[in-house]
């Protein structure tokens, strides 16, 4: 057996030509707001991918650098002020916020009016999810619904392990799952015997951040693999949680690091900004 590869970046790349004929059918540009608080390599790649993507869907994109040392109540000043901004439908922080600066994370995600909230990490929007009634989507979870979508992979009736329990991606990931009527499991650093119930995934999404945690004796053949991590191993290269080779031979689906999520991920954040773009202008109406 050798599994079938989910393509994310195919399948963004085709979303993102579908989104830009949506938007272009509006009556003005989605606008959304990357704050970027210090010089992180990592966060700086992701924004300017963003920043990238918006680009070639016709949303406008405003970035804010700010130094490391710019501190707490000036970034929520700022924050204020995208808040009342007509232009703006989306707000996003990039995280992790710098060390060492006395920033409170939490209450800068907090102040973000969760109707411009992409990120879906405001406590309404979380509480919204929770219950099935929700305007936003945590990106990475919502990319992976979307890609086992487009594999005709319905969670309904399923397994669905989860391992990584993080507010990011593990919880939102098996709320969604169990929206879809998957029967979840989450996993995390204090379960034992993990290997016993990966096996019993007929779905199983990694989000730990573990170079080789997934090997293919964890794996039920057939499985769908959903690789979230990015990590990168002993020779410096980008990989995930997955040992992908062995797996690959052992699943049904399987989505690569990179190529995978990634893209996916990156797709989501601009599905919301066109969300918030139009309930933005239902309300002036």
């Amino acid at each position: 057996m050798s599994a079938i590869i989910m393509d994310g970046k195919a399948l963004a790349a085709k979303r993102k030509g579908e989104l830009a004929k949506e938007i272009a059918a509006l009556d003005r540009r989605p606008g959304l707001a990357v704050i970027l608080v210090g010089n992180d390599p990592a966060s700086r790649v992701y924004v300017t991918n963003k920043e990238r993507d918006c680009a070639q869907c016709g949303i406008y994109s405003q970035e804010f650098a700010l130094p490391a040392q710019t501190g707490q109540k000036a970034l929520l000043q700022l924050i204020d002020e995208l808040n009342r901004d007509d232009r703006v439908d989306g707000i996003l922080c990039q995280l992790p916020l710098p060390q060492g600066y006395d920033y409170d994370q939490q209450e800068v995600l907090l102040s973000i009016d969760p109707r411009k909230d992409v990120d879906a990490f405001h406590p309404y929007n979380v509480g919204r999810i929770m219950i099935g009634d929700y305007t936003f989507l945590p990106c990475t979870p919502a990319g992976v619904m979307a890609m086992l979508d487009e594999y005709g992979i319905d969670p309904a009736g399923k397994r669905c392990v989860v391992v990584g329990r993080s507010n990011i991606v593990g919880k939102p990931m098996a709320m969604l799952l169990l929206h879809r009527h998957g029967t979840v499991t989450i996993c995390h650093s204090r379960t034992p015997n993990l290997a016993e119930l990966t096996r019993e995934a007929d779905i199983l999404v990694s989000a730990v951040g573990k170079v080789g945690l997934i090997t293919a004796d964890m794996v039920k053949p057939g499985a769908a693999v959903i690789d979230v991590a990015m990590n990168r191993n002993s020779e410096g290269k980008l990989c995930g949680d997955v040992d992908f080779a062995p797996v690959a031979e052992k699943a049904g689906w399987i989505t690569p690091v990179p190529g995978g999520c990634g893209p996916m991920t990156r797709l989501m954040l601009l599905e919301n900004t066109l969300a918030a773009a139009r309930a933005n202008l239902a309300g002036r109406k």
